[in-house]
């Protein structure tokens, strides 16, 4: 029952990959960056839910507060305008 939906996030990770390459600004591949690490994020609870596996959640709790940081840090840089 969980391959559909891994295989609709594949899709939407593909489509994100193309806008995060092909972003004509840093925000704009910022975002797409941003979104990526959210779709990972729910990737991992789909899986950790399908398989009932508990580290998977775990693990996506702490990728999601390392991707928030790392989003924050990023979008501090560029408001610096050193990008």
């Amino acid at each position: 029952m969980w391959l559909p939906v891994a295989v609709f996030l594949a899709v939407c990770i593909l489509i994100i990959l193309i806008r995060l390459f092909l972003g004509p600004t840093q925000p704009d591949r910022l975002v797409g960056l941003d979104t990526l690490n959210t779709v990972v994020v729910v990737a991992m609870v789909i899986l950790g839910a399908a398989f009932k596996e508990v580290i998977y959640v775990d693990v996506a709790i702490v990728y999601a507060l390392l991707s928030f940081v790392t989003t924050l840090f990023i979008a501090k840089y560029i408001e610096k305008g050193k990008f």
